[in-house]
């Protein structure tokens, strides 16, 4: 219990930073700033999974990869499901406008190979490979939706 007031205090304490902090990443690269949270705030969040992925991986066997595998694309599932219903359901409940097709689409989209890559009992390094692949891809089709009218 107390483990998790700390950590909600400290989750309190340093998000607002953390977003201006983005915020000023992204004025002086003079780009979106949807494109530096998309690519730093995983990285931030997922810290703890990405540490223990490294660990079990360093063991080099053929199980404790599929479990470092298995673990940071269950995290990022996680992850883009539980924000894009959080997304969602503002947008419902306060009325909000829509503008987060392209986003939604590339979410989706990579949810569903992922899913689909790991329906075996093996992962292997190049699964993780083209998983990893699949960060920069959809940032790229975010933007090619966007050039094409989706908002």
């Amino acid at each position: 219990f107390t483990m998790l007031i700390v950590g909600t205090l400290l989750v309190v304490m340093f998000s607002d930073p953390v977003v201006h902090v983005l915020q000023e990443t992204a004025n002086r690269m003079k780009i979106p700033p949807f494109y530096v949270a998309f690519v730093l705030a995983p990285i931030a969040s997922n810290a703890s999974e990405i540490i223990a992925s490294q660990y079990y991986a360093a063991k080099k066997t053929s199980s404790s990869i599929t479990v470092s595998l298995a673990e940071l694309m269950g995290a990022g599932s996680m992850n883009n499901t539980f924000c894009l219903s959080i997304f969602m359901g503002l947008i419902y409940w306060r009325g909000l406008a829509w503008q987060i097709t392209a986003e939604t689409i590339a979410i989706m989209v990579v949810e569903f190979i992922v899913a689909a890559m790991i329906q075996t009992k093996t992962l292997m390094a190049r699964r993780g490979v083209f998983v990893i692949s699949l960060f920069p891809l959809s940032i790229a089709l975010i933007a090619l939706l966007e050039s094409v009218g989706f908002d």
